[in-house]
């Protein structure tokens, strides 16, 4: 099998062609803006890198998708502060440059596995959200906060469609809050543009005060990598087809915490941790309202809790890293890295 991964330095991306690599015989063609996150996958004789941008090297991408019996196109922003900064920005990359994408997979009869996101139920109001029957609630224009979710949706009316005309081979996966090692770069983190956990693990490191938006009251469910991947890995397979024609919630509905307990457990572990154990402080825990954070352009989610009844059901996935272990994992291999840099806290 040969797999084209768009995004392959990413979070999602690196893990993926790292497990493909060394449990599979398959051949993996990647691009992405950097390699920083693919250590010895670079050098690995089945693995084919480009550093590249989706938005120039198009002739490349497409003579691969042509080539390739798989496409996964990973690539997009999904950070919060970005959604509300830089809306159109968000837009070209995550719906047209991926649109693009889709319509080549089309062109040429490859099978697509799509990114969707849990960010398209938005404020669904159901205790669980279900891929094939809940409600996708969005919040009024002027909260660009919804320009993200928007996006992914259209794009997966986008695809649903061509598959019920029988153009496209195509699965789609909502990935519900992965965190793990190589989640974001630290750097990125200090220019506001990283996810909630590795906000979090900044502060701490940096003694700087966490803060929680609006009390940090809202409920997430954090799922580790590797048990991500797992799943991933069977709908790339496709035993008897299972995943054809599907939207799968990747999720671990049983970690569910606030914002703030994740806020707590994150300063717990970091308090015992072997090179923290003695520091002679630590960071203050304090609520600050989401327009001093965001701006104005911000709405949030109250709670987004996968049923993964499907996923179960079709390919028998289902998550196995509790969340204690799966933030020990995180910030193990975030810690390593500062020390690594020789990052003073």
């Amino acid at each position: 099998m040969k797999i084209l991964i768009l995004g392959v330095n990413g979070f999602i991306g690196n893990a993926l062609v790292r497990r493909i690599l060394q449990n599979r015989d398959w051949e993996v063609f990647g691009m992405d803006l950097h390699s920083n996150k693919l250590g010895d996958s670079l050098h690995h004789p089945r693995f084919h890198f480009l550093e590249g941008d989706i938005a120039i090297n198009k002739e490349w991408i497409e003579y691969h998708i042509k080539k390739c019996d798989v496409v996964l196109p990973l690539v997009a922003i999904a950070t919060p502060m970005a959604y509300v900064k830089k809306p159109l920005l968000v837009f070209e990359l995550d719906f047209e440059e991926n649109l693009r994408i889709v319509r080549q997979c089309v062109k040429y009869g490859t099978r697509i596995i799509f990114p969707s996101s849990s960010e398209v139920y938005g404020m669904c109001p159901e205790e669980f959200f279900d891929e094939d029957t809940s409600t996708m609630v969005l919040g009024p224009i002027h909260k660009q906060r919804w320009i993200y979710s928007c996006s992914k949706q259209l794009l997966d009316r986008v695809i649903w469609a061509y598959g019920q005309e029988g153009k496209l081979q195509f699965t789609m996966i909502r990935p519900f809050n992965w965190i793990g090692p190589k989640l974001d770069d630290l750097d990125a983190a200090k220019e506001g543009s990283s996810r909630v956990v590795t906000q979090f693990i900044l502060n701490l490191l940096q003694k700087e005060p966490i803060r929680l938006v609006d009390g940090g009251f809202q409920k997430r469910c954090f799922t580790y990598v590797e048990d991500g991947i797992d799943c991933l890995m069977t709908i790339i397979e496709n035993p008897g087809q299972a995943a054809d024609g599907q939207i799968f919630n990747i999720g671990n509905p049983q970690n569910e915490a606030s914002v703030k307990d994740l806020a707590y457990l994150l300063r717990d572990l970091f308090r015992h941790h072997p090179d923290h154990v003695h520091d002679s402080h630590y960071s203050q825990i304090i609520e600050v309202t989401a327009d001093d954070y965001y701006g104005q352009g911000y709405q949030d989610i109250t709670s987004r809790k996968p049923s993964i009844e499907k996923a179960s059901r079709l390919l028998g996935w289902e998550p196995k890293t509790d969340l204690r272990t799966s933030l020990q994992f995180t910030l193990d291999a975030f810690l390593a890295e500062a020390k690594e840099k020789n990052w003073e806290s």
